[in-house]
């Protein structure tokens, strides 16, 4: 498995290696061991979530606050969706910047979204998947909606017609807004692991 650094501090994709033959593949989906020896600290998951979407539906973007804090792997297990983190740690380097992927079931990938680190998808296939690997379990009133059409954080959705979405999510504050509430986690430099990571050429990874 390939493990690279992306340009939000601390948040990784991780392309497996898969070995084919005539039955099908095999690839490993996570390693910790690996995953804890890029982050410099230990990662261990304490819950894991599946979500179901319909073609064109828009989820995110949600955070949690700290405490408790969570960091997330996210995987598609069926169909094909962008995914966009943006950095909302108060005090981060790339505050307010974001990293767009697509992520397939068919290769496997997956990003590691660090804490405080806010995340989204938009669904591209019908019946679309995705796992969450969470480093903790769900604390009723700890999550952080942020609208993910909000206009200063301008992601790049790239939908065509206006997207499927939860009330909660087209309501929800802007960045600004939830900066103002202190709802954002502050900014931690995360650990050196003594090595320099390999950094995609550009945010927008395929």
């Amino acid at each position: 498995m390939q493990i690279t650094e992306l340009d939000i501090p601390g948040a990784f994709r991780m392309t497996p290696h898969h070995i084919r033959d005539a039955r099908g593949s095999f690839y490993e989906g996570l390693r910790v061991e690996a995953l804890t020896a890029e982050l410099g600290r230990a990662f261990t998951p304490q819950q894991i979530n599946y979500s179901v979407s319909r073609r064109n539906t828009l989820r995110g973007i949600h955070s949690v606050t700290s405490p408790p804090g969570q960091a997330k792997i996210v995987t598609s297990v069926r169909g094909v969706l962008r995914d966009i983190l943006v950095d909302l740690r108060i005090g981060s380097p790339a505050y307010g910047r974001h990293v767009s992927h697509v992520l397939d079931a068919e290769d496997g990938v997956s990003v590691f979204v660090p804490e405080g680190v806010g995340h989204g998808f938009l669904t591209l296939t019908d019946d679309a998947c995705i796992c969450y690997v969470l480093s903790t379990a769900h604390v009723p009133g700890t999550q952080v909606d942020i609208n993910p059409l909000d206009a200063e954080l301008g992601l790049p959705w790239g939908f065509t017609q206006p997207p499927l979405m939860s009330d909660k999510d087209a309501s929800a504050q802007t960045a600004a807004e939830a900066l103002r509430a202190g709802l954002l986690t502050p900014w931690q430099e995360p650990p050196r692991t003594g090595h320099v990571p390999r950094r995609p050429r550009t945010s927008d990874t395929t």
